[in-house]
C-alpha cells in the first residue's frame, strides 16, 4: 500500500542558500505537525486510491488550500513520481525545498519568469509517464482564477487534469493575497480527490476559455450540471 511507503527526497540543489535550506525543512516540519493533529477525510470521486491511472496526471488545487496536499501525497499516493510547478522567485525556491522534503520534486518558472523554459519541462515530465502539479492561480494570483497554463498543458500532453478540492472545517485566514488558510489543530478537514478532466487538443480560442471557465469552476466546487 502506498501509504506505508515513504519517499525519499529529490536531489538538493548545490546553490540553494542555506537560509532557504532552512525554512523549507522548517515548514515542512510544521505542515508535518499541523497535519497529524487533524481529522482528515478523503472523498475519491476519482477511484485513485483504489486503481492508479496508467498515464500522467495533471494534478490542481488553489494556492491558498496548499498546507495539507503533502499529507495527501505522503499518506496516499507516494508512489506516483512527480514534480511541482513553483514560481523562479525566492518565494519559489522555499516551496521547491518545503516539497522536496516530502519527496516532490519541482520545476521552476512562472507565466513571468521561465515560463517557456518551464512548459517544456512540464511537457517532459508528463512524457516521461511522470505527474505534475500546478497551482493555477498562484504565484500572486487573482486568487481563484485559473490561469491558462494548466489548459494549454493538457493539451500539449494529452494528461488528464485531476482537480483536488480542500474544505477546512476551521482555520485561520492570512492577510496575503491569496487569504491563504491555516486549518486549526483537531479540526476537520474533507479532501476531494474530483474526477479526471481531459482538454481536447484541437479546441479554438473560444472553447479554449470555456474549458478554462469549466476546470475552475470544478476546482471551486461548482461543477456543471
Amino acid at each position: 500500500m502506498s501509504s506505508e511507503m515513504k519517499p525519499e527526497k529529490p536531489l538538493q540543489p548545490e546553490n540553494l542558500p542555506f537560509k532557504t535550506r532552512v525554512t523549507g525543512f522548517l515548514i515542512a516540519s510544521v505542515i508535518q505537525v499541523i497535519s497529524f493533529s487533524l481529522r482528515i477525510k478523503v472523498k475519491d470521486q476519482s477511484g485513485i486510491l483504489d486503481q492508479r491511472p496508467s498515464g500522467a496526471l495533471i494534478w490542481a488545487f488553489w494556492h491558498n488550500r496548499i498546507l495539507v496536499t503533502p499529507w495527501l501525497y505522503r499518506k496516499h499516493l507516494s508512489d506516483r513520481n512527480g514534480a511541482v510547478l513553483t514560481s523562479a522567485s525566492r518565494d519559489g525556491a522555499v516551496l521547491a525545498e518545503t516539497m522536496r522534503n516530502f519527496g516532490v520534486s519541482s520545476v521552476r518558472g512562472s507565466s513571468s519568469r521561465r515560463g517557456g523554459q518551464a512548459m517544456v519541462e512540464l511537457v517532459k515530465w508528463i512524457r516521461d509517464g511522470r505527474d505534475v502539479v500546478i497551482i493555477p492561480d498562484g504565484p500572486r494570483g487573482p486568487s481563484y482564477q485559473l490561469q491558462p497554463g494548466i489548459i494549454k498543458l493538457a493539451q500539449k500532453t494529452g494528461a488528464a487534469i485531476f482537480p483536488i478540492l480542500v474544505d477546512y472545517q476551521s482555520y485561520w485566514q492570512l492577510k496575503s493575497w491569496d487569504r491563504f488558510r491555516i486549518p486549526k489543530p483537531f479540526s476537520k478537514v474533507l479532501i476531494t480527490l474530483g474526477s479526471y478532466e481531459s482538454i481536447d487538443s484541437a479546441i479554438d480560442d473560444e472553447r479554449f476559455e470555456l474549458e478554462r471557465l469549466r476546470i475552475e469552476k470544478v476546482l471551486s466546487g461548482k461543477p456543471e450540471v
